[in-house]
């Protein structure tokens, strides 16, 4: 990016945060049905008239962008299911400043996909692997989906992807017996495993079996060896430790048990443009509908400040557990 062009001040929220992540939810469909997301029989998606085309979307982000955004990260539901994304991709790519788009995918779709959107310029990608059991992750996915996201993360090496993380949401007593093995598989392969507590975000995530990683990873860093590790580009909110033997990296990311609000730097765009400023909280701005109703970009980035200096401080995921009752897919992830 030319220095001329880029913004000579951070973008800050309200509670000076630097905001330098965006995700961007290109649908709110899924092929899988995990259970701590979207129920089974869920039928609530948005009408896809309302969901903004790859044009109207990139206009959003290319405001974030000049504003001193520089990672972008699409998601879902499930990105790979709407068409045309590879397209949108390598639009997002030609924008002045954006140093880092990344992707969040199930890894359903990734075998055919992977080579697509590697060429299209994305640059990192995080899958979505909860279990190396297939019956497990059946109960948890709603479907037999094992071997294609295997044969995704395959592809995924295949096509030059690197670093890839896998995202494993731990829940007690259904698949918390199987982070060691998932350790093992993560050095096998190159692959930086990131362990996730359950949110309560819808019903479906207030019925999940939470799981305390921060006292987990304490006798896990013990027992395996680990050292603490700072990770620079798409670090995020986790929390890493280095295995010496290996170099495998291995993630926490605790939004119940320690949460990390004091350093958020993200938001949200919805597939129908809305801005979510806290995954915890109903704060949002409806930049869709201002840009339908043919808002200019200085009506759109004055939207855009207005809504950063209200972001919330912080979630109430402990506090008040009911209260955020869109399904995680709806916002974004």
């Amino acid at each position: 990016m030319d220095a001329s062009t880029r913004p000579t001040q951070p973008l800050l929220d309200g509670h000076g945060r630097v905001i330098d992540y965006l995700r961007v939810s290109v649908t709110d469909r899924c092929d899988l049905r995990c259970t701590y997301c979207l129920p089974q029989a869920f039928k609530g998606f948005e009408e896809p008239a309302h969901w903004l085309g790859h044009g109207e979307m990139a206009r959003l982000v290319g405001l974030f962008v000049a504003l001193g955004v520089g990672h972008v990260r699409l998601t879902g539901g499930e990105p790979l299911t709407r068409r045309g994304l590879a397209d949108f991709a390598r639009s997002l790519t030609a924008l002045p400043g954006l140093r880092d788009l990344s992707v969040s995918t199930n890894g359903t779709r990734l075998a055919r996909l992977a080579p697509e959107l590697r060429a299209a310029g994305v640059q990192r990608l995080n899958i979505s692997l909860d279990s190396l059991d297939a019956d497990c992750m059946s109960r948890i996915t709603g479907r037999d989906c094992l071997p294609e996201v295997l044969r995704g993360i395959a592809a995924a090496r295949q096509a030059g992807f690197a670093p890839i993380k896998l995202n494993m949401v731990v829940q007690t007593g259904v698949n918390d017996h199987e982070v060691e093995a998932m350790v093992d598989f993560a050095r096998q392969h190159d692959l930086v495993l990131r362990l996730i507590e359950p949110m309560p975000v819808g019903d479906t995530g207030r019925a999940a079996a939470g799981c305390d990683l921060s006292a987990l990873i304490e006798s896990l860093a013990a027992h395996l060896g680990l050292l603490p590790q700072v990770l620079g580009q798409g670090a995020g909110p986790a929390r890493y430790w280095r295995d010496p033997r290996s170099g495998m990296s291995l993630g926490v990311i605790t939004p119940m048990s320690q949460h990390f609000c004091d350093s958020c730097n993200r938001v949200r765009l919805g597939v129908d443009g809305t801005l979510y400023l806290c995954l915890g909280q109903d704060d949002q701005v409806p930049l869709g509908r201002l840009l339908r109703q043919g808002a200019s970009d200085g009506e759109l980035r004055q939207a855009i400040l207005a809504g950063l200096a209200a972001k919330p401080a912080r979630h109430e995921f402990r506090e008040r557990r009911e209260k955020i009752v869109r399904f995680m897919a709806q916002t974004g992830g």
